[in-house]
């Protein structure tokens, strides 16, 4: 189980082992979204083999 806080505010929301939970904070109002990933996209420890996720080719120097 996690800890889950504002986005906002960072106050403490619950305390739970979920995939999606939407809940709104008592404290500022605002509507958090927290998605837990079940496993790595290309289902390979650290994700995207360690690269970004975006592409750098474009930036000017």
């Amino acid at each position: 189980m996690e800890d889950v806080r504002c986005y906002d505010c960072g106050r403490k929301l619950a305390v739970a082992d979920f995939k999606e939970i939407q809940i709104k904070c008592p404290r500022c109002k605002a509507l958090n979204h927290h998605v837990k990933a079940t496993e790595p996209l290309d289902g390979s420890p650290g994700g995207n083999n360690g690269k970004p996720n975006h592409s750098m080719d474009r930036r000017k120097a």
